[in-house]
């Protein structure tokens, strides 16, 4: 069984997710979308997240839990520690 690693995962402020999404040079619309949040047409038309504008609002008490919030950082290539790596096919046994 391979070692486990224990990850630091603080939940985020509505500042710091912010600023994680504009470094990955995403739409709040595109961030929701990436992290599975549900997208809605818009009063404009336009597609966005209201769950995402929620976590990114100073002044609503909901914030990402921690876990994602290293999951999103880990997909855009911003986790301080780690990144992602695709693992080698699996050797298939010979018939």
């Amino acid at each position: 069984m391979p070692a486990t690693i224990a990850l630091p995962m603080p939940a985020p402020s509505g500042e710091e997710l912010k600023a994680a999404r504009l470094a990955a040079g995403l739409s709040q619309a595109q961030a929701a979308e990436l992290m599975g949040y549900a997208l809605q047409v818009g009063s404009r038309g336009g597609v966005q997240s209201r769950t995402w504008q929620a976590l990114e609002s100073p002044s609503d008490e909901r914030t990402m839990p921690g876990p994602v919030f290293a999951m999103f950082l880990l997909l855009t290539g911003q986790h301080p520690h780690y990144t992602l790596a695709s693992r080698p096919p699996a050797a298939t046994d010979p018939a």
